[in-house]
């Protein structure tokens, strides 16, 4: 699909599971959102005493990586409706949503490591076994912005009539190689917590997770009588290239992309309520992206709520669009809008309206979930309520 015009067919999301460090399902996640509840604790299932950082935000029961994803999968598909096995008549009884699920492509975001291979193999017979889906037809391994790309194809898929449903997912463990080496790029905060867009801020911290969401054609989860819990309503990407991992101090990427999802919804940027920040908590990529922010919503961004997710959950790389992805309609179904947890004080260089010392009772039609990466590549996914 090319150009940024509102798509023909509009593409819903009608199916959401997570496992995270707040729990399992979305609720859970929704909640410690909304409430600033920090997952964040010491590591114990490898050694970080040689470490500067020594937390991150782990799931109660470790798992391997292709289980919790499939454990997501299952959560999302049984949500969306859609029915189990190879071969099952759906819920109109026809045959017509099981027909409709054949070919189901799962799009699939993961760190890239010697893992990897196997982790989709996995995650490809388990989707198909239990939901009947083609297996994994696409993997992206394109750092932190991973699983938003992931989710625009979707959304792109469906919208030009190539499926009717397409299954995203993404998983993220923490473990001791990717941890060594954010410690040694001194990525991690110094004081063990994340707090984005504050003075005072460190750096980031890790965390684990898996997501997985059904994005649908409109028309046919109506057909089926699926749940709809929120609509793709634009989608954007840009790549700056301007260092390899520091962020371009002028926020030009990011707000391309914000530019090219508002367009392609057809939206003036004051309709937007709500933007959940990829906010980082490191000091360069958060002044970025609130420029970025100014630069895109102009007078609008000093009275558009804005927090990072990230705060709560922790950064889950490959697999924190998705994530924040889920965080973001659950804000929007549940009229919370999430702390920005971690704060301390105000950066003058931030200048945002910052969601703070509780939850803000708000229900907006659109709002916005953003990422970038290192290397320059930035998604953002404009999400609606119908």
């Amino acid at each position: 699909m090319t150009g940024h015009a509102p798509p023909a067919v509009r593409p819903v999301v009608t199916g959401v599971g997570v496992l995270s460090a707040a729990g399992t399902g979305l609720d859970a996640l929704t909640d410690a959102a909304a409430l600033g509840k920090t997952a964040f604790t010491t590591v114990t299932r490898f050694d970080v005493s040689a470490r500067r950082t020594t937390r991150a935000a782990l799931l109660a029961e470790p798992v391997p990586l292709a289980d919790a994803v499939l454990a997501a999968v299952d959560q999302a598909c049984r949500q969306a409706g859609l029915p189990a096995g190879r071969g099952g008549d759906g819920p109109d009884g026809d045959g017509r949503a099981a027909a409709d699920r054949e070919g189901m492509p799962v799009l699939l975001a993961l760190h890239s490591d010697l893992h990897t291979r196997a982790v989709t193999t996995a995650v490809a017979a388990g989707a198909t076994a239990a939901w009947g889906t083609a297996g994994v037809t696409r993997v992206y391994t394109g750092a932190c912005v991973a699983a938003g790309t992931a989710v625009a194809d979707a959304a792109a898929l469906v919208a030009a009539g190539r499926h009717p449903r397409v299954l995203v997912a993404a998983g993220h463990l923490v473990e001791p190689g990717v941890f060594a080496a954010f410690d040694a790029g001194r990525a991690l905060a110094r004081d063990g917590e994340l707090r984005p867009f504050s003075a005072g801020r460190t750096g980031t911290l890790l965390g684990d997770a898996a997501a997985a969401v059904v994005v649908e054609a409109e028309p046919r989860a109506e057909l089926r009588g699926a749940p709809v819990l929120a609509r793709l309503a634009g989608w954007g990407r840009s790549g700056d290239a301007h260092h390899v991992c520091r962020p371009e101090p002028s926020g030009d990427g990011v707000a391309r992309a914000v530019g090219a999802a508002l367009a392609r919804a057809g939206l003036a940027p004051d309709e937007v309520g709500y933007v959940n920040a990829n906010g980082t908590g490191s000091p360069l990529s958060d002044r970025a992206e609130a420029n970025a922010l100014h630069q895109v919503f102009g007078a609008h961004a000093g009275r558009l709520p804005v927090s990072s997710s990230k705060a709560v959950h922790g950064h889950a790389l490959e697999a924190s669009a998705l994530l924040e992805l889920a965080v973001t309609i659950g804000a929007l179904r549940d009229g919370r809008l999430p702390v920005n947890a971690g704060w301390l004080g105000p950066d003058p260089d931030v200048g945002l309206d910052l969601v703070l010392d509780g939850p803000r009772a708000d229900r907006p039609r659109y709002a916005l979930t953003l990422n970038s990466a290192f290397g320059g590549a930035n998604t953002a996914l404009l999400v609606a309520t119908r």
